[in-house]
């Protein structure tokens, strides 16, 4: 019996210089995603992903974008190995969920891209008027850090996996937050090295702009469910797809509900994370011990994996 595939999708700060090199060298179909990014944008975008330097990478006007191309390179390079992929769902930790939509025919590759590219610099805007940063907070109950968030009146960025949340706002508050923490008996509560306060209220500008980009691109019902970081529910129309990716930008990513949403309702048993490294497999092993979780990245995890992609989709 086939098994039920969910697709997971890196966010920012899992870029790695190198990222999608070797599948370029190999796959004709993952070169010419990578020519046809530097087109579109009009500069050379694979060669900092191929090369770096790793400052450059990381700014956010790069990383976001290496990360939407890199994700849709490795599925298009499994898909011409093992076949069209049955996946049944797809999930995209922040900057993730705009590479969930587009392998799932939300928007198409082009449009995915401009929406990334505009989005990363509404972003990278909203950092430069704002002085906002995040912080981790590991070993405290959810309740607990909430209450943590409000008496520092910061925001809930991430809600990652049981024990780790991410907070994000002022810097000043964010200290306040990390001080109070600490002082409630929180294992680790650690500052982040973030340009910004991502997923706070201090990116609302940059929602706004969003919103109206939005508005500007066909979107379609995709064709596997993709589920949204801040409902963790599946979305359904375009209207939903519209408010719930302009929401994320300051909202709170809800990644432990969206997986727990992934393994109980649509019965996922393999997930397939498409990105650098493997920061969303341990999140999903934290979440549900057991589950099966395949990191794909490059052509030694590609040799690895499809043995157990093949035998999966029958």
């Amino acid at each position: 019996m086939p098994r039920k595939i969910a697709l997971l999708f890196s966010g920012q700060g899992a870029q790695q210089v190198g990222m999608g090199r070797d599948l370029a060298n190999h796959y004709a179909v993952a070169a010419n995603l990578f020519a046809q990014t530097d087109r579109l944008l009009n500069r050379p975008l694979s060669q900092l992903a191929f090369d770096g330097p790793t400052e450059e990478l990381t700014r956010t006007r790069n990383c976001q974008l290496a990360l939407y191309v890199h994700g849709l390179a490795v599925l298009r390079v499994l898909e011409e190995e093992a076949g069209p992929l049955p996946a049944v769902a797809a999930a995209g930790l922040s900057l993730g969920e705009f590479t969930a939509h587009a392998a799932g025919e939300t928007f198409d590759f082009g449009a995915g891209l401009h929406l990334v590219a505009e989005r990363s610099r509404f972003m990278d805007v909203a950092c430069n008027e704002t002085m906002g940063t995040m912080a981790a907070f590991v070993g405290g109950e959810e309740s607990l850090i909430r209450l943590v968030a409000a008496e520092a009146d910061v925001d809930v960025a991430n809600l990652n996996a049981p024990g780790q949340i991410v907070l994000s706002g002022e810097i000043s508050k964010i200290e306040k937050a990390i001080a109070i923490a600490r002082q409630r008996g929180v294992r680790r509560a650690v500052p982040l090295t973030v340009a910004g306060a991502f997923h706070s209220r201090l990116m609302n500008s940059a929602k706004q702009k969003l919103q109206s980009e939005l508005a500007m691109v066909d979107v379609r019902v995709p064709r596997f469910m993709v589920i949204a970081n801040v409902t963790a529910l599946p979305v359904h129309d375009a209207a939903e797809i519209r408010s719930t990716l302009s929401d994320q930008v300051v909202g709170s990513v809800r990644w432990a509900e969206s997986i727990e949403y992934l393994i109980d309702q649509a019965g996922c048993d393999l997930f397939l994370e498409l990105g650098p490294g493997s920061v969303l497999a341990g999140l999903v092993k934290r979440i549900r011990k057991g589950v099966e979780v395949l990191s794909i990245e490059d052509l030694p995890s590609l040799e690895q994996a499809l043995p157990i992609i093949r035998a999966a989709i029958g």
